[in-house]
């Protein structure tokens, strides 16, 4: 278990790094071989594998994915991980347009030090209206 805030804080900081390192692997292991990833209430990804190609499907979309920690909010048990999202939506069928949304993250965290839930929420509206006409 992340026991201070300050390593909560550099968890944050390395797992902002790995989601922009067009390395899906690298998000997934900062999660319980059978953590869980759930996007706007959408089904869980549950395990590595799974959660790597959620990732994964966002990294293919926009191959300059940039994502930036703004703000680490709750207790260690149960912290909020809220991030700015930015990139162009060039991968395959992309838009080319230009997108940059926030969101956040409710983790629950794992006796292990890792996550072991993740509950994901970001304007889903906004996202595809940017995708849509760019602004």
């Amino acid at each position: 278990m992340l026991s201070s805030v300050l390593e909560l804080e550099e968890f944050a900081a390395r797992y902002t790094a790995a989601w922009c390192s067009q390395n899906p692997e690298r998000v997934a292991a900062f999660y319980a071989p059978h953590g869980s990833l759930q996007v706007n209430d959408g089904p869980p990804a549950v395990g590595r594998a799974a959660i790597a190609e959620v990732v994964r499907s966002f990294m293919v979309a926009f191959p300059d994915l940039c994502v930036g920690l703004k703000e680490m909010r709750g207790e260690a048990g149960a912290p909020e991980y809220h991030w700015t999202l930015s990139g162009t939506n060039t991968g395959p069928g992309g838009t080319g347009r230009r997108v940059q949304i926030s969101g956040f993250e409710r983790w629950s965290m794992g006796s292990d030090g890792l996550i072991a839930s993740s509950l994901g929420y970001f304007d889903a509206t906004e996202y595809g209206r940017q995708l849509a006409d760019g602004s």
